[in-house]
């Protein structure tokens, strides 16, 4: 009988203690003979040099442990909002998790991001009030925040059998139970068990246990919890193929290794597995986490989580199987920064790019842009402790001496109107061998790019491709790698592009398509100059990143905090709070909320605190900055064919 397994995530807002409260789990379940420091870096999970130096976690990291016949494996992840994408890429592959607060802080801004992506996603989810031990902790105070600020349907509890106040909670979800409560206020335990168990499950209620991950009181329960209440993994291990691939890293000579969750079927050493639009590889090793460390083993079924060697094309966010499915839509906000790199020796220019390279494998968010005529990098950032971590790595781990510039906004721009336009196959100006039209549309806020196939299947070149499947998958990857760049520079989005006109050339076709055999880099090519004269005609809208800012200040300093965010063309909110301190809420712009937080420490004699969450994208008033292409423009046409039939350079 195959072990039954939990895919466990532990997720916080920064200095909770999630890393300590993983240790516990580790020691309390006997995988471990003594409980790690973070302070000493001797935590199982911050492995990187970095992280114990910071004594913060950068990078999701995966162990286990038993609970009875359940197999857990853990996955920690940061808490700093800087790494936020590397815990969005945790959850897509997640059973359950644990969200773990501070019952001394209580609800942060990053509890509530957390807590609205697993709601998001139908994770079941426990919640743990850390650091009852310390001076400040008010369980009470911190319930209330959780029913104001993350959800109305928690059920604390002590000892998951100790279900009395919880019946109330549940009977309001489930009608048997509101029954059998109004016949009689005896029910029976299994009864309420079984019930917060399913409400559990379907995201209905929220349980709430209390402790200390440092001292361990109130870990056993929890640990009762997680084996009781969360839904263990389900899956066929003998159904086709499917899995997701949710993390990246380099073993030291260099060799990719992929982190990979199966959701059905089994990986075999020496398989050949397909993963991408048409990317296939054989799995030279496999590695599952059992009672701790990875360890290696010849195959790996579904519901487990293994390090896969071998797949050297295999990227983050890649499906692994036949599966079809696309990549998980984000549940977090994009960086809102952006900032060039270089290399203080111009020599270094090459082994900088080939690290960044890298670097952008273990998170795609960085997305390396390169400027081939000034010689630079630009990097995205969520903030400026990514950016030092990012400096960091690139010194201690590549030896290299670098420089950040000033971090700008990262800009995008939205469609205002509909555009369309058509290139006609031998039709004027157009060298290549296919006809595409395309149209595009404005789509809701937040919303992305979707393209759309609306042409006869027999007009599309499946000669080239798999089917019909696949020609889709290559335009939308045509559309996208075009809409990179829009007409004032910056990433186009919220948008749906439909291909309306296709047409390709075959020698023995008839007239009007007879000719040289149309290849895919026809439809590469040709795609950015169609796609861009239907953006130019819809016309854009540049949009700056704004966020919602909250501030607490002394009492005597809130006259002084308004005036600066007056003077910064906004309105505040201001509430008071218990003691001497004021919350002030405002909305600003990124270089806004960056101006504010350099004054906070002279306008609060060093005692205000500033946190800010994203908001959202909004028309930039005034005349739209522009961003320097980095790629020749499609609308710049006799440049745009010069480089794209290899004819020479561009420069601006």
């Amino acid at each position: 009988m195959l072990q039954k397994q939990l895919n466990l995530g532990i997720v916080a807002h920064v200095d909770a203690g999630k890393t300590t409260l993983t240790e516990r789990l580790l020691y309390e379940a006997g995988a471990i003979a003594e409980i790690g420091s973070v302070d000493a870096g001797t935590t199982q999970t911050d492995t990187l040099e970095l992280e114990r130096r910071r004594g913060i976690t950068i990078k999701s990291a995966v162990t286990s442990f038993a609970l009875g016949d359940v197999h857990v494996n853990l996955i920690d992840t940061p808490g700093h909002p800087d790494f936020i994408a590397e815990v969005e890429r945790v959850l897509s592959v997640l059973d359950g998790a644990v969200l773990v607060i501070s019952a001394v802080e209580g609800v942060q801004p990053q509890t509530r991001i957390l807590m609205r992506a697993l709601q998001r996603l139908s994770i079941p989810t426990l919640l743990f009030g850390n650091k009852t031990d310390r001076t400040g902790a008010d369980q009470e105070r911190v319930l209330g925040a959780i029913r104001e600020r993350l959800a109305t349907g928690i059920v604390p509890l002590g000892e998951p059998g100790d279900l009395g106040k919880a019946i109330e909670v549940l009977a309001e979800r489930d009608d048997d139970l509101l029954a059998a409560y109004a016949d009689s206020a005896q029910v029976p335990q299994r009864q309420v068990l079984d019930a917060l168990a399913s409400q559990t499950a379907r995201g209905l209620v929220y349980p709430v246990f209390f402790g200390s991950a440092l001292t361990g009181v109130g870990v056993e329960p929890l640990m009762k919890g997680i084996e009781d209440l969360l839904p263990c993994s389900t899956g066929d291990p003998d159904t086709p193929l499917s899995a997701s691939v949710f993390k990246i890293e380099r073993a030291p000579n260099g060799e990719k290794i992929a982190y990979v969750r199966l959701f059905a079927g089994t990986i075999t050493t020496r398989d050949r597995v397909s993963f991408g639009a048409e990317a296939e590889g054989k799995v030279t090793a496999i590695a599952v986490f059992e009672e701790g460390p990875a360890v290696q083993r010849p195959s790996v079924s579904a519901g487990g989580v293994a390090k896969l060697w071998g797949l050297g094309e295999i990227q983050i966010g890649d499906q692994l199987g036949e599966t079809g499915a696309a990549p998980p839509r984000p549940q977090f906000p994009p960086p809102t920064l952006e900032s060039v790199v270089a290399a203080n020796d111009p020599g270094d220019r090459a082994r900088l790019r080939a690290a960044l390279t890298q670097l952008a494998e273990q998170d795609p968010l960085i997305d390396v842009q390169p400027d081939e005529v000034l010689g630079e990098d630009s990097v995205s950032l969520y903030g400026e402790v990514q950016k030092e971590v990012i400096e960091a790595t690139l010194q201690d781990d590549y030896g290299l001496d670098i420089v950040f510039r000033e971090p700008s906004p990262i800009h995008v721009e939205r469609p205002l109107r509909p555009g369309h336009a058509i290139e006609e196959l031998r039709g004027d100006g157009n060298p290549f061998l296919a006809t595409i039209g395309l149209r595009v549309e404005p789509a809701p806020a937040d919303s992305g790019i979707e393209f759309r196939l609306d042409i006869e299947p027999v007009t599309a070149p499946l000669y080239l491709y798999k089917g019909l499947d696949s020609f889709r998958a290559h335009m939308d990857g045509f559309v996208r790698e075009t809409l990179r760049e829009g007409l004032h520079g910056w990433q186009v989005t919220d948008l749906v592009v439909t291909m309306t006109e296709c047409v390709y050339s075959v020698p023995d076709g008839p007239p009007s398509r007879s000719g040289p055999l149309s290849k895919s880099t026809d439809f590469r090519k040709l795609t950015p100059i169609v796609l861009m004269r239907a953006l130019e005609q819809a016309g854009t809208a540049v949009c700056e990143p704004v966020l919602r800012v909250r501030l607490e200040v002394p009492a005597a300093s809130v006259g002084a905090v308004l005036a600066a965010i007056g003077r910064l063309g906004a309105q505040a909110e201001m509430s008071s709070v218990p003691g001497d301190l004021a919350v002030v809420d405002t909305v600003l712009s990124v270089l806004a909320a960056q101006d504010l937080q350099r004054r906070l420490s002279r306008l609060t004699s060093g005692e205000g605190v500033l946190e800010s969450t994203f908001l959202g994208y909004e028309p930039v008033q005034g005349d739209p900055p522009k961003r320097r292409r980095r790629t020749p423009s499609p609308l710049a046409r006799e440049e745009y064919l010069q480089h794209a039939q290899g004819r020479g350079s561009w420069a601006r």
